[in-house]
């Protein structure tokens, strides 16, 4: 195996240990609040914690959650290295969001892990998501809802804006509305919960 190769390992397994990272069950268990995958709807994420805790913890956690996604994505961008790399270390992250090697495989949803590493794999896009996910939030008032309309457009805007990454964004969204099954039966028998 080329020294190529064996960084890409090490950047991939990384960045999949980066996003294996509890966030939320870290935050409540610092701000002694209860576990969040034994409260609420179950899921170690912001707009649970935010259910079950303070605003202060919801906000520390959508932080946690956005900046190991960065941080993921630091070293491919502090190297320069191509998109191929860095779309490798951004599916790892937010894999690792989704089943943590460090939580017993039990993850949040990955919307926040998902735009931290968008900025470090093409910036723009994420920006693109963050107002799409803005704009549905406000007018349905349902984050599960501007969650899944953010992975149904994000692959749209990845086509038209930077064609080769197309592929990555395909697997993300295929990821995120895997993690948002739930939702989407709550969603369609109309008892998602609003924000």
């Amino acid at each position: 195996m080329t020294d190529s190769g064996i960084m890409t390992i090490g950047l991939v397994l990384l960045a999949y240990l980066w996003g294996s990272i509890p966030t939320a069950v870290l935050v409540c268990h610092i701000l002694k609040i209860p576990d969040p995958r034994q409260q609420g709807s179950g899921n170690p994420g912001t707009t649970n914690v935010l259910r079950i805790g303070t605003r202060r913890a919801a906000i520390l956690t959508l932080l946690g959650d956005t900046g190991k996604g960065v941080l993921a994505l630091l070293p491919c961008i502090l190297a320069d290295l191509n998109f191929e790399i860095r779309s490798y270390c951004t599916l790892a992250v937010v894999l690792g969001h989704l089943f943590p090697v460090f939580s017993s495989f039990r993850g949040g949803k990955g919307v926040a892990t998902t735009l931290g590493a968008g900025i470090g794999l093409f910036w723009p896009l994420a920006i693109i998501q963050l107002l799409t996910w803005g704009i549905i939030a406000v007018i349905g008032r349902i984050s599960s809802l501007a969650s899944i309309g953010t992975a149904l457009t994000a692959p749209i805007f990845a086509w038209i804006l930077i064609p080769e990454l197309t592929p990555a964004y395909l697997l993300l969204s295929g990821l995120l509305l895997f993690s948002h099954r739930t939702n989407i039966r709550k969603l369609l028998s109309a008892s998602e919960p609003r924000l």
